[in-house]
C-alpha cells in the first residue's frame, strides 16, 4: 500500500516525510551543500569517530547523492534514501555507490552488513513528539560488531545557525533546545561539538539558502542584521551510538 504527502512522492515507507529543503529544491540544496563545511573541520571529525577506510559504509537518506563521491576509500558504500524522486541523481554520482531505495526503518540490507552508517539531518531528530528507537534498532540490525552509527545533527546552542534556529517556528519540529543531546546520552551515545560554517560563493546564493531553510521573516530579519556577509558560523553535533 503506498501513501503520499501533498506535493510529495507516493511512497510505501511509513516513516518517510518529504524534506522541506532538498525535497523543495533540490538544485538550491546543492548549492546548500557545496557551502557546508569548506574548511573541512566536520568531514575531519567523523573521520576521527568512526574511520570508514577499507569497510562499508551506509548514508542513510542520501539524498541526491552528494557525499557520495566523499567515502572513495570505503570498501563498499551504499546509499538508501527513500525519496524516489532523487534517487537518480544519486546514482548519477562518480565513485560507483550501491543506491537503494529505502528508509531509516526499512534498509534493504541483511543483517551485520555495514561498519558504519551516517544519517545527515535525516531521521534521527529524538523528540518528545515521537520516537526514533524504531530507525535505532533497523540500524542495529545491519551494523556488524564493533560498527558505529554517527548522526550529524545541528547544534542549537553554538552558532550563528543555532541563533536562526532558536528564531525559526518550524525549527521546531526538528528541536530548539538540548533534548536530543541528552536523549543520546541516556542511551549511552558520545556527543562530539564541531564548529564550522557555511561560506557561500555569493549573497545571493546565501539569500537563497536562508529563505529555503528559513520563514522568510526570520531569514530577512538576520540578512539586514549581517548586510555584506556571505558566511555563517555552524556548529554541529555528531552523535556516535556505537
Amino acid at each position: 500500500m503506498t501513501q503520499s504527502t501533498p506535493g510529495g512522492p507516493a511512497t510505501d515507507l511509513p516513516d518517510f516525510r518529504p524534506s522541506g529543503n532538498q525535497g523543495v529544491d533540490p538544485a538550491l540544496y546543492e548549492i546548500e551543500n557545496a557551502a557546508m563545511d569548506r574548511e573541512g573541520a566536520l568531514w575531519a571529525a567523523l573521520q576521527e569517530a568512526a574511520p570508514w577506510a577499507g569497510r562499508t559504509l551506509l548514508d542513510l537518506g542520501a539524498g541526491t547523492g552528494f557525499w557520495l563521491p566523499r567515502y572513495a576509500d570505503a570498501a563498499e558504500t551504499i546509499a538508501v534514501e527513500p525519496d524516489v524522486r532523487l534517487l537518480g541523481a544519486a546514482r548519477a554520482r562518480p565513485g560507483g555507490a550501491r543506491v537503494l531505495y529505502g528508509s531509516a526503518e526499512q534498509i534493504p540490507l541483511p543483517e551485520a552488513s555495514v561498519d558504519v552508517v551516517h544519517a545527515r539531518f535525516a531521521y534521527f531528530f529524538p523528540h518528545p513528539r515521537w520516537d526514533v528507537r524504531p530507525g535505532l534498532d533497523e540500524v542495529t540490525r545491519v551494523l556488524r560488531p564493533g560498527g558505529a552509527l554517527v548522526v550529524i545533527d545541528n547544534d542549537t546552542e553554538r552558532g550563528q545557525f543555532a541563533e536562526l534556529l532558536r528564531a525559526s517556528t518550524n525549527a521546531a519540529a526538528q528541536g530548539q533546545d538540548t533534548y536530543a543531546r541528552e536523549w543520546w546520552a541516556g542511551i549511552g551515545a558520545e556527543t562530539r561539538e564541531v564548529m564550522s560554517s557555511w561560506t557561500f560563493d555569493s549573497r545571493a546564493d546565501l539569500e537563497a539558502v536562508l529563505r529555503l531553510e528559513f520563514e522568510r521573516g526570520v531569514a530577512d530579519a538576520w540578512l539586514a542584521e549581517h548586510p555584506a556577509t556571505t558566511s555563517l558560523s555552524y556548529g554541529y553535533l555528531l552523535h556516535v551510538w556505537r
